[in-house]
């Protein structure tokens, strides 16, 4: 018998980390074309942090305030409306939703919802999706790859980052992952990187000089001002940039933004002329996956491959780090360290939470750095 309430993390204004409230709601009726699922783990992902600062533009042009974070989830489908026919109660599955993923319940669109691979616990399985579509729609549906084309992906021993260099291998591709910490470079040689540049101990543009002299075919780059326009320096002719993300124009402290340095990125943000694109015979593309949720059909032939290739036991979801729902507080905190590799989950099957743990939990991520 479906749950007849559900606990969820709300957001009602921009801010730091006590704006993550967990807050108790009914939970959803399915309709005849969407799924109700008991979540087991939910991914968290930096986009979930600038829905947060109020800086994310989906999270403004789709909901505004208030708003519940989250893109991905798995868990066991409750209840499907009439119209459903590819999953039945009890199923386990995993899914990406349009924000609304902080929840022990989310009712999603049917034809957003898949079942889960047995290669794949829940929380591996939670933290899959929205890094995976992110890599295989940049390297595999926005650009046409050949094999031994040269690649630099920075930020390499995140989500995305970990998810690009298993697909640059898996199709041939030389790949040279950018980390920002040392203790990440081995991690990124387990994933298959024919080469790392660690930027906190090496110079980094260099190092990607001495190891691609002629320039690169593909850099993937989602740090923003700080590496745009040497991204772009650095591609050979026909090389194409693709941008995901601007990490370093929302630099932050105790979770917030400092608005000036983020005015001064902005000041610094690369503009990319037409006409000397066209003469340097270079390009770039920009995209991000909330404003592609539209595109099912580009979706499910991801989720087929990506399904298949894990299945197989050739992919391998990146290692997992989770804390508890009522731990979203802290989990944010790691995120915008910096410190952490592969991805984040919050677990959400009960017992996830105490009022008391909740509470400390948020006085102690909203204290000042020591």
């Amino acid at each position: 018998m479906p749950s007849e309430s559900m606990y969820k993390v709300v957001i009602h204004k921009a801010g730091a980390y006590e704006r993550l409230k967990l807050e108790t709601h009914r939970v959803p009726k399915p309709g005849d074309r969407q799924v109700l699922i008991r979540t087991q783990a939910v991914g968290v992902n930096y986009a979930d942090v600038c829905v947060r600062w109020g800086v994310y533009a989906s999270a403004r042009r789709f909901v505004g305030w208030p708003i519940t974070p989250g893109f991905e989830y798995s868990g066991w489908v409750e209840e499907v409306g009439r119209e459903v026919k590819h999953v039945k109660p009890g199923d386990p599955v995993f899914g990406v939703t349009l924000f609304n993923g902080y929840s022990t319940h989310v009712c999603a669109p049917a034809d957003l919802v898949w079942p889960k691979p047995q290669a794949l616990d829940f929380e591996g399985a939670a933290g899959f999706l929205a890094v995976h579509l992110t890599a295989y729609h940049g390297l595999l549906q926005n650009v046409v790859i050949r094999p031994g084309m040269r690649v630099l992906v920075h930020s390499a021993g995140g989500g995305v980052g970990s998810a690009l260099i298993q697909l640059c291998k898996l199709h041939n591709l030389h790949v040279t992952g950018v980390v920002g910490r040392s203790h990440k470079v081995e991690y990124v040689r387990q994933l298959g990187a024919d080469a790392v540049v660690d930027k906190s101990t090496q110079s980094l543009w260099d190092e990607a000089k001495r190891l691609c002299p002629d320039g690169y075919d593909l850099v993937f780059d989602a740090n923003g001002p700080e590496t745009l326009a040497q991204s772009y320096a650095h591609l050979r002719p026909t090389g194409k940039l693709l941008i995901y993300g601007f990490h370093t124009l929302l630099p932050k402290q105790s979770g917030r933004i400092n608005y000036l340095k983020a005015a001064l990125g902005m000041l610094r943000m690369p503009r990319f002329n037409p006409l000397s694109m066209t003469s340097g015979n270079k390009g770039v593309v920009a995209f991000n996956l909330s404003f592609l949720f539209a595109r099912t059909d580009l979706l499910h032939a991801a989720v087929s491959d990506l399904t298949t290739w894990v299945e197989a036991g050739i992919m391998q979801a990146p290692k997992v780090r989770s804390f508890a729902l009522a731990d979203v507080a802290e989990a944010h905190r790691a995120l915008e360290s910096g410190e952490t590799t592969g991805k984040l989950v919050l677990r959400t099957a009960p017992p996830f939470f105490s009022a008391s743990v909740y509470e400390a939990t948020v006085r102690r991520a909203s204290a000042p750095d020591r």
